[in-house]
């Protein structure tokens, strides 16, 4: 091999090394992992009536707050 292509492919891992990087970090800024009700839920709610019911008290409550909300 010649040398230009080692360095052209170290290069361009470096260069997709850092994207990855950035996207990642990124990701943490913008809260894409923040989930912090994730293990509290799935061990509340085991099966899945148990779900279906939660999901249809917090619609509930959503529709209350958008109904006696003032404006």
């Amino acid at each position: 091999m010649d040398n230009w292509i080692i360095v052209m492919m170290l290069g361009v891992s470096i260069f997709l090394g850092a994207l990855a990087l950035f996207a990642f970090l990124w990701a943490i800024k913008n809260g894409q992992f923040d989930d912090e009700e994730k293990f509290l839920n799935a061990a509340k709610f085991d099966n899945q009536e148990d779900l279906n019911d939660a999901v249809n008290i917090e619609k509930k409550r959503e529709e209350l707050k958008k109904a006696y909300k003032p404006e």
